[in-house]
């Protein structure tokens, strides 16, 4: 068993390793900080007879708890595209924010509940022991030092998850903020401020818990990107040369990254290998100006965003073979025949062999004339010579 764990541990290599080592790093010191500080509230609040230390204590311990899941996610959500998930792992990332994010809401009304409830009574106020104050002190520096470490690996590696776990930092340094001015009110006489500060910590866990299971939910339900980078993307699609403009532009949030899909319109008789090569042009652009994992470009040779006109015309073998029903013997269908599906019918290309004598020609030039001017599918028929090498 040890052997097969530690074969699968070496298998494991992360989608972004700079990001997976920096998020690894900076979560295991934000363990260790938080660990200790739970201890030290926990227990100079208990003994010190501090309400609102208590409160900040166990939000340091919902901190580590955090901790651990965001280290969970962070390895899991670091795995390569596989069968079962053709995308990636992101989603990982973003449903740990959404279960972190429900915790601390759920967390933060049990603190105010608590804290509302005491209140009722006066007479159980106690006066904390000024030990607490300082611990107070201690703890909001901590946190504010970790913010800002935090933020500045989250930012270096582009992280949504690492940036919304030091900006969970920062609010813990709020809390303490508020803890050490209750603390510092009820060494002064007013008893009752470290009860209300330990209800403002409630506040401020819950209404941060609640942005970001808000945010998360919003992008496991496929939001898009917003208006400024969807336009900076439209207009980078634009600027490929081929494009002729485009329609249909969707984007969707991937943890860090978006997914993007788009209609371009291109030159209508153009080539399959030069649309091919226009979309992946316009593709590889969006890659490397923005921040998005994917994107799938659509190549349409005109504007269908509103009706799709050529739906109901009939295939290729279809349409050659009522061609070659109505050319009858003056059918060169053997030689190339290049199909044109535009605004509702068809324009055909027919290479004619240098082999044809000149009345022939002219015969399936008067054929070719009849059938256009009164059949529903097919509008022109360009017939072009070949001359002999």
């Amino acid at each position: 068993m040890k052997n097969h764990t530690q074969g699968a541990a070496q298998e494991f290599e992360p989608k972004h390793p700079e990001r997976f080592a920096a998020a690894r790093k900076s979560t295991w010191v934000s363990i260790i900080i938080n660990l200790l500080l739970t201890i030290l509230q926990i227990v100079a609040g208990y003994f010190g007879r501090s309400q609102s230390l208590m409160a900040d204590g166990l939000h340091s311990l919902s901190d580590l708890l955090s901790d651990v899941l965001v280290l969970y996610a962070n390895r899991q959500g670091n795995r390569h595209a596989d069968a079962n998930h053709p995308y990636g792992h992101a989603r990982i990332e973003t449903a740990a924010t959404l279960i972190l994010g429900a915790l601390l809401a759920a967390l933060g009304v049990a603190l105010l509940v608590a804290a509302a409830m005491r209140l009722q009574h006066p007479a159980q106020v106690q006066v904390v022991h000024p030990l607490t104050f300082w611990v107070a002190l201690v703890a909001l520096a901590a946190k504010e030092g970790m913010f800002r470490y935090m933020l500045a690996v989250a930012k270096r590696v582009r992280s949504q998850m690492l940036v919304a776990n030091a900006w969970h930092a920062r609010s813990d340094a709020a809390s303490s903020l508020v803890v050490v001015a209750g603390i510092g009110g009820n060494l002064l006489g007013f008893a009752f401020l470290d009860l209300l500060a330990a209800a403002v910590v409630g506040v401020m866990i819950a209404h941060m818990g609640g942005k970001l299971a808000r945010e998360a939910l919003a992008e496991l339900i496929d939001t898009g990107l917003d208006e400024e980078e969807v336009a900076a993307i439209r207009q980078t699609l634009l600027d490929t040369p081929g494009v002729l403009s485009l329609h249909e532009l969707r984007t969707r949030k991937m943890a860090d990254h978006a997914l993007v899909d788009a209609h371009v319109i291109v030159g209508p008789r153009i080539s399959v290998s030069e649309g091919h090569y226009i979309a992946e042009t316009a593709r590889q652009r969006v890659l490397r100006n923005h921040h998005v994992m994917d994107v799938m470009v659509h190549i349409d040779p005109e504007d269908d965003s509103k009706a799709k006109p050529n739906i109901h015309l009939p295939s290729r073998d279809r349409l050659l073979e009522r061609l070659a029903q109505r050319l009858g013997s003056a059918a060169p269908l053997q030689s190339p025949v290049v199909l044109h599906y535009l605004d509702g019918r068809v324009d055909v290309e027919m290479l004619v062999e240098s082999g044809m004598s000149s009345d022939e020609l002219a015969d399936l030039v008067h054929k070719c004339a009849r059938i256009t001017s009164d059949d529903p599918w097919l509008r022109s028929i360009d017939i072009r010579h070949r001359a002999a090498p």
